[in-house]
């Protein structure tokens, strides 16, 4: 059988991806995802497609086309080697390295976005500096989000607690 087309024991998924057979690993999209600290609401935005589909490419047994693979790698910008299953090893140190280092990037740029004093400023400061000098591509990094938690879809926001008086209903109606 060839290896583009499916056998018994592999099943069509949506969107044209495959399961593997006998559901073997495939990938490690999701790990590296969630390494690099990036929601899949944004992995979705960044790929153009919605996080339904995302779920499903993130399945480590959803087989999918190369070119799919160096969108995620794109995505993730992270080398498409490190997304590809080796011997079941986890990601390779520098890209866990890359990971931490995001993250503590996301934390100083927070404390100097909170901070009113001038001295923890210029110390944030720089260790922004180091961090972009020890790692250029975290110029474009941005602080944590400084609020709360986001919304389910079937969660209403505060929108729906208001109260309109009538007066804005009888002006829609004349």
């Amino acid at each position: 059988m060839s290896a583009f087309s499916l056998g018994a024991s592999e099943a069509a998924g949506p969107s044209g991806l495959k399961l593997s057979a006998a559901g073997r690993p495939l990938h490690r999209i999701g790990i590296a995802r969630r390494l690099q600290g990036i929601s899949r609401r944004t992995a979705a935005r960044r790929m153009n497609i919605d996080t339904a589909q995302l779920k499903l490419q993130e399945r480590e047994t959803s087989d999918m086309l190369l070119s799919r693979l160096y969108e995620w790698q794109e995505a993730l910008e992270v080398p498409v080697a490190e997304l590809l299953l080796d011997s079941g090893d986890p990601l390779t140190s520098p890209i866990a390295e890359r990971a931490r280092l995001v993250r503590v990037m996301k934390t100083v740029l927070s404390i100097l976005e909170e901070t009113k004093e001038v001295p923890i400023r210029r110390m944030a400061q720089t260790l922004v500096d180091q961090l972009v000098e020890l790692m250029p591509e975290l110029e474009g990094v941005g602080p944590w989000h400084a609020i709360g938690h986001r919304r389910r879809r079937d969660e209403l926001g505060v929108a729906a607690d208001r109260r309109l008086s009538e007066d804005v209903f009888i002006d829609l109606v004349d």
